[in-house]
């Protein structure tokens, strides 16, 4: 079943800490299998309502990582949801384009175990 996500798509996920943000930079078919790209930001928030204020305020957000090449399997093992899309910058792509044009390998861990959070 394919996941209801897409490109500018940004996705929130919980932890014991709180809550942190995901995004959606494109996806992509590669041999035959879904590769998504996801950017990770930094910040983490009390509740859903303030992480999406800071999303749709403009408030600038850090970058913990800027491309995370996920295989269908690893994302869909990442717990997140959407709560909105704004389009994707062409900063934001930079790092997908670099990883694209060296010929990179996506990951089969989820983007949480990728990020070192549980």
């Amino acid at each position: 079943m394919a996941l209801p996500f897409a490109p500018g798509d940004d996705l929130i996920f919980q932890l014991e800490s709180g809550f942190g943000l995901l995004r959606v930079l494109a996806v992509e078919e590669r041999d035959g299998q879904i590769v998504w790209h996801l950017l990770a930001y930094e910040d983490f928030f009390p509740d859903v309502e303030t992480a999406e204020a800071a999303l749709l305020n403009g408030t600038p957000l850090g970058v913990r990582a800027a491309h995370l090449p996920l295989t269908d399997y690893a994302f869909g093992k990442t717990p997140a949801a959407r709560l909105c899309n704004r389009p994707v910058t062409e900063d934001e792509l930079a790092a997908y384009r670099a990883w694209s044009a060296a010929g990179g390998e996506p990951f089969d861990r989820s983007a949480l175990l990728m990020l070192g959070l549980r």
